[in-house]
């Protein structure tokens, strides 16, 4: 069995990640320059190494998830999503809108929903959960302190209401702070909560094999209310999206049928 190969096996019973779902030309260059980097010559031999030190294998799941986020990332979808898509579900909602944003990374995503909901609704009458596998991501998001460059498309009078500014960082209020709920899960292995009105996935899936994104677009399905919304990113458009239980509601918004 080739050396990679069996990296994956041996990493997929440590972490439960199953890494050969992934694209694995792009996974196994990124994985074999951070092993190069570390000094390994080969994968069983980082492998062992990791085993043996959980702050290498802390650092390895930091770096093999795609952690590039910034807030309102792509703005004109995200002003579609304030002004069109948002007061439809308000709409249709009995009670609570329930969002997520999977594979949140360091948190600039929900925020920047938290931000335009809390614009709009009252705080009672949303809801928003924000997952990632990986902890020290999901620990980063939770403190919410980020660099000038996550900040670019943020407008100055948002700056103003939402972040604090200390040595050139920037700190999200408590007020945004408490309208996300943070916790840990696998969109490849873990279960699905439902009962969803707005699920929030973008730059991601682009990186999983065409198998991995068809289980993740059903269980995403899955786990809408009809009617409900999946946002993905500019890349990921989905190409005969009916054959998932979905319709083209605008651009990269999907409708469940």
């Amino acid at each position: 069995m080739q050396d990679y190969e069996l990296f994956i096996q041996r990493f997929y019973k440590k972490s439960g990640i199953n890494l050969g779902q992934y694209k694995e030309a792009q996974m196994k260059r990124r994985l074999t320059a951070l092993r190069d980097k570390k000094g390994y010559d080969n994968f069983n031999a980082y492998m062992q190494a990791m085993e043996s030190s959980a702050a290498l294998y802390d650092e390895f799941l930091d770096r093999m998830t795609i952690n590039v986020s910034e807030f309102f990332r792509n703005p004109i979808r995200w002003q579609q999503l304030e002004q069109d898509i948002l007061p439809v579900l308000a709409s249709r909602a009995h009670g609570r809108i329930r969002a997520w944003s999977a594979a949140c990374s360091t948190g600039e995503e929900p925020y920047s929903l938290a931000m335009l909901m809390n614009e709009q609704f009252e705080e009672k009458d949303f809801t928003i959960l924000a997952t990632d596998l990986d902890d020290i991501v999901l620990e980063k998001a939770k403190r919410g302190v980020y660099g000038p460059s996550a900040l670019n498309e943020v407008i100055e009078e948002r700056k103003r209401k939402y972040f604090t500014e200390r040595d050139q960082q920037f700190e999200i209020s408590p007020d945004v702070k408490r309208l996300v709920r943070f916790g840990k899960h696998n969109l490849l292995a873990d279960r699905y909560e439902t009962g969803f009105d707005l699920i929030i996935c973008r730059n991601v899936l682009i990186y999983f094999t065409e198998e991995a994104k068809a289980h993740v677009y059903r269980s995403f399905v899955d786990a809408l209310k009809p009617g409900g919304i999946l946002f993905v990113g500019g890349t990921e458009q989905i190409f005969q999206p009916e054959r998932f239980g979905l319709r083209l509601k605008q651009s990269f918004f999907y409708e469940k049928i």
